[in-house]
């Protein structure tokens, strides 16, 4: 049985409470409109699973300290950065069940809005001269940034092969939790090669995360987001690729004019979808992210064990079980 968040969380419970508080104080601005929005963004934030990751991470090497605080800062300031500028990009109306920045307030405030947050951000580092934790966070922001290019640049053929894909969630997702495991560690005091295996065990939860998401596409439409999305925006995930890999020369041609020409037809999305799970899609899916997990464990039982350890390793769990 997988823990609840609120197990998770039990040994970072007063640092979490703290990291509320000193986020709003970074946050703040004497420009009214601003202050506004930035109230709105911190209202409706999620299971802060990023700000987690950071904490446990520092705990699992050593000791919690500002400089972790302004490290978990840092990347929820980035990350949310993309979040805004990528609802921009997408036109996205929501997000989280809330309208989104560019809903409420216009594209060009919302890209300001990103901007301001990203600047935020870079000075919170130089302020304090933590620019080890800089350029970790600040490089994950460019593979996101090429990852979300790569996508976009590979999804117009769809014909991507396993490496591409992974390549793209690598980047696009993983990159995040990877810099919150590595930033999380480096605070506490870490040397470059344990910050490197802290990262690698993020990107390898990064890449299970991502294969769970897929799997969502194809589950029952009552949890996670609805049914067939990817399939509607013409994204190609693993259970799709591993299915089209299957199928013979005909087939393929056929479900990739269907999810090219008429994915906005519900009859054609089932049927794509009926496809990936008579082709075994969904149970090879499974099987890779179940491996990259394993994976993923082993990195941190190389880790001294500790209630921390302990709570990341549920974290873990948390992240490819969870329902939505």
């Amino acid at each position: 049985m997988a823990l609840s968040i609120k197990e998770i969380q039990a040994p970072i419970a007063a640092e979490m409470e703290a990291f509320e508080g000193k986020f709003r104080q970074f946050m703040k601005t004497k420009v009214m409109l601003l202050d506004t929005i930035m109230n709105y963004i911190v209202q409706r934030k999620g299971k802060q699973l990023r700000p987690m990751f950071v904490f446990l991470s520092a705990g699992v090497y050593g000791t919690i300290g500002e400089k972790t605080h302004r490290g978990a800062a840092l990347i929820e300031l980035l990350h949310t950065a993309s979040l805004v500028h990528d609802d921009v990009v997408d036109d996205s109306n929501y997000r989280r069940g809330f309208f989104s920045v560019n809903a409420l307030w216009k594209n060009k405030i919302a890209v300001l809005v990103g901007d301001y947050l990203l600047s935020k951000g870079l000075l919170l580092s130089v302020e304090h001269e933590d620019f080890d934790l800089l350029k970790i966070v600040s490089t994950a922001v460019r593979e996101m940034s090429e990852g979300e290019l790569l996508q976009i640049e590979k999804a117009r053929k769809l014909d991507i092969t396993e490496e591409v894909y992974f390549e793209i969630i690598r980047q696009k997702t993983a990159a995040l939790i990877a810099s919150c495991c590595a930033t999380g560690v480096a605070s506490a005091g870490a040397d470059a090669e344990t910050t490197e295996k802290a990262r690698l065990f993020g990107e390898k939860v990064g890449i299970a995360f991502q294969i769970k998401d897929d799997l969502f596409d194809y589950g029952d439409a009552e949890i996670g987001k609805p049914l067939g999305i990817d399939i509607k925006e013409k994204k190609m995930t693993l259970p799709l690729i591993y299915a089209l890999n299957q199928a013979n020369w005909t087939t393929k041609r056929k479900i990739i004019n269907m999810i090219k020409n008429e994915s906005e037809n519900p009859k054609k999305v089932a049927e794509v979808i009926d496809f990936v799970k008579n082709s075994g899609g969904l149970q090879y899916a499974t099987q890779v992210m179940k491996n990259i997990v394993q994976e993923a464990l082993s990195i941190l039982e190389s880790f001294p064990n500790s209630s921390y350890r302990q709570a990341l390793a549920g974290l873990v769990e948390y992240t490819i079980e969870r329902s939505k």
